[in-house]
């Protein structure tokens, strides 16, 4: 193969191979056949462009070559299931209108992706396997070690979510406006679950997944490009503000930097700049939920030169108005923190231990790190102790394990 040819079909493969896949799943009504088809499609590509030249329109190609192929398949397997035969006689018989749409209706194709992906009969870590597979195109290895999983397991759990797509016949559409809240949810909470598995791992030696949260940013932007809702808009905000530090998190060494002690020069101005608009956005449409909320947050933090000129008491106001609207022992772990640093550690403490008297986040590392932190600002040096040995059984993470061994190792002097 020519060499320019071969790398624009590899820069057409990281480019535009979901689109190709979420169109012939359109038009195929199948996963595995689409990802056949698709497969099929690049390596029909990869044997003609190179004699014949790139065509004029590659998505439109590899689209219409991967659906003879799938009807091509599905003939030669009709001789033993006369069935597909019928199947194979339907697509066939599609329009050119259905197969080379607009580039409109192609992204549309994408939008559906997600949402299938996305249903609300599929299991949570149904959706999120599923999602990072079809959408995001990453291996099941890389899915299975993000989530502690062995990749047998992840892929039955994606073979399982195929199955009930098409048992269940669930529709690959876009929800109408009366369904759409309910679905848009469920969406928005599957990318934000991957973008907090990409920005603070729950395991491992790494702080971080970047390839985690930069595929939810990405999937973020997709979803404000194609559907422009204030919560998408709240969503994309809160990812770009909590990404922008990211350089910032860890030390050379790969230890974890608190944000208080982190060098402010290092984060992301230009996606600062671009969160800090979506949220004013999000905010005047006066739809606001829960992720704009946290978004507005994030942008105080954000806003702040140094750390000791945050301004707690907007961050409460915004804590209280996430509380109301999307109440959570999280939300009120969080807010118990900011009470701390504007009222001193002894009313964020009493905040804390009757959330823990709730016993709702006994097994939440954080809960037990945060009263730590603030018994040892009141010289409650046993108490902390304790706090900190609990928090350090529980946390998974090598790099925050670390952090919390350090601080409790600091209490015998």
């Amino acid at each position: 193969m020519h060499s320019d040819t071969q790398q624009r079909l590899a820069r057409l493969y990281q480019d535009e191979s979901r689109r190709v896949l979420a169109t012939l799943i359109r038009l195929l009504g199948s996963f595995d056949l689409a990802e056949e088809a698709l497969h099929d499609a690049f390596l029909a590509a990869a044997s003609q462009w190179p004699r014949e030249g790139v065509p004029d329109n590659p998505r439109a190609w590899l689209v219409s070559t991967g659906r003879f192929k799938a009807i091509d398949q599905l003939r030669r397997k009709a001789r033993f299931d006369e069935s597909l035969d019928h199947v194979a006689d339907s697509l066939y018989q599609q329009s050119e209108r259905e197969v080379f749409d607009d580039d409109d209706r192609i992204e549309d194709d994408r939008l559906r992706l997600i949402f299938t992906c996305c249903h609300p009969s599929l299991a949570p870590e149904a959706q999120i396997a599923l999602t990072l597979r079809e959408v995001c195109d990453l291996t099941t290895e890389e899915i299975a070690r993000a989530f502690l999983t062995t990749p047998a397991t992840l892929a039955q759990r994606i073979v399982r979510a195929k199955r009930k797509i098409q048992s269940a016949r669930i529709p690959y559409e876009v929800p109408g406006p009366a369904e759409l809240p309910d679905r848009l949810d469920a969406v928005l909470q599957v990318i934000y679950l991957v973008f907090n598995e990409g920005y603070s791992s729950s395991f491992g030696d790494q702080v971080t997944r970047h390839d985690l949260s930069e595929e939810a940013v990405r999937l973020g932007r997709l979803l404000a490009e194609l559907l422009p809702d204030p919560e998408v808009q709240g969503l994309l905000a809160l990812m770009l503000l909590h990404q922008s530090r990211r350089a910032a998190r860890t030390s050379a060494g790969g230890d974890l930097i608190r944000l208080e002690n982190q060098d402010r020069t290092l984060w992301d101005s230009v996606m600062i700049a671009e969160g800090e608009g979506l949220v004013r956005r999000a905010l005047v449409s006066r739809r606001v939920g829960p992720y704009t909320l946290q978004a507005a947050i994030a942008a105080l933090h954000a806003d702040a030169p140094f750390a000791e000129e945050t301004d707690w008491n907007e961050i409460l106001g915004f804590y209280d108005l996430l509380r109301r609207a999307h109440p959570s022992p999280v939300v009120e772990l969080n807010r118990a923190v900011a009470v701390a640093m504007r009222d001193g550690p002894r009313a964020g403490l009493n905040l804390i231990d009757e959330l823990s008297a709730g016993g709702r986040l006994n097994n939440y590392h954080l809960l037990h790190a945060a009263r730590a932190d603030l018994c040892r600002q009141l010289g409650r040096v046993d108490e902390a102790r304790l706090a900190y040995e609990q928090a350090i059984a529980l946390c998974r993470q090598a790099p925050e394990r670390r952090f919390l061994e350090a601080q409790l190792k600091s209490l015998a002097g």
